[in-house]
């Protein structure tokens, strides 16, 4: 279990992990009781759910706790937004490095079937069956800023300003934080004028296809790389399809697939 627990959640990961997550002791005056599970193992046990896409009832016995137990440590670090301050925490870590590149973003959005639950929709590419739509805005080299998710028929041009609000300050190799990139990529769902005022009033240059005039092969030569990480966010086999009623679950699973991206990125 010790070699599956530390492949899973290697010892750089743990101690980011624990600078969202502090360790949490439990003083029973009464003594006795149950040992409490470890959260690296639980955490351990979330991304092999993650990963493999399992229900959490077919936790294999080697993940260690029950699957009660990680699934209670999951809904709560879930509630505590954990997931997002793990990405931001991975980013900061990445951009001091310097490997963030600012010059030319991108954004999109990529729709999955969904059962039921909160921010679910008639999804117009898929028969009107209901789907979720992930919302995500990556830099130059594909790793991902900012996240959202909505259902699948909300128009990909509502998604545009809350995702540039969205991306948090991030630290720089030297000067001061920055949360604004020097040009947005986008497709033909973003051809709006007010989005364009929009993001001139935030000193934001824009590369948006026009409907009817430019061709989609063009824009294509810089938005690969946002194209590329919605594959790699096909690598958490969770997001192939939603499972989770609840849609702060399903957006944790987008957060733990993101922070993991941007893990890679800091490893490489």
């Amino acid at each position: 279990m010790t070699d599956l627990v530390e492949r899973l959640v290697p010892d750089e990961l743990w101690t980011l992990f624990r600078r969202v997550v502090p360790p949490t002791e439990v003083i029973r005056p009464q003594g006795g009781g149950r040992r409490r599970a470890g959260d690296r193992e639980c955490l351990a046990a979330i991304i092999f759910v993650a990963t493999s896409s399992c229900t959490w009832r077919q936790l294999p016995p080697v993940c260690g706790p029950a699957w009660p137990t990680v699934y209670r440590r999951f809904a709560q670090w879930s509630r505590d937004r954990a997931w997002a301050r793990l990405h931001r925490v991975i980013l900061d870590e990445v951009g001091a490095r310097g490997e963030l590149d600012w010059s030319r973003c991108a954004i999109d959005s990529v729709s999955v079937r969904a059962a039921k639950g909160d921010l679910t929709g008639p999804n117009p590419t898929d028969r009107g069956k209901p789907g979720s739509k992930i919302h995500l805005i990556t830099d130059r080299n594909g790793v991902p800023l900012s996240l959202g998710v909505s259902g699948a028929n909300t128009h990909d041009s509502l998604g545009l300003e809350p995702l540039v609000r969205g991306i948090p300050p991030i630290r720089s190799r030297r000067g001061p934080r920055r949360r604004r990139p020097a040009k947005l990529h986008a497709d033909k769902g973003y051809d709006y004028d007010h989005l364009r005022k929009w993001l001139r009033e935030r000193r934001i240059r824009h590369r948006i296809a026009r409907k009817g005039i430019e061709s989609s092969t063009r824009l294509g030569r810089h938005r690969w790389a946002v194209e590329r990480t919605v594959s790699w966010l096909a690598g958490c086999r969770r997001l192939h399809r939603r499972y989770e009623r609840m849609a702060e679950h399903f957006l944790a699973f987008v957060g733990i697939a993101a922070a993991f991206i941007c893990y890679r990125r800091l490893t490489n």
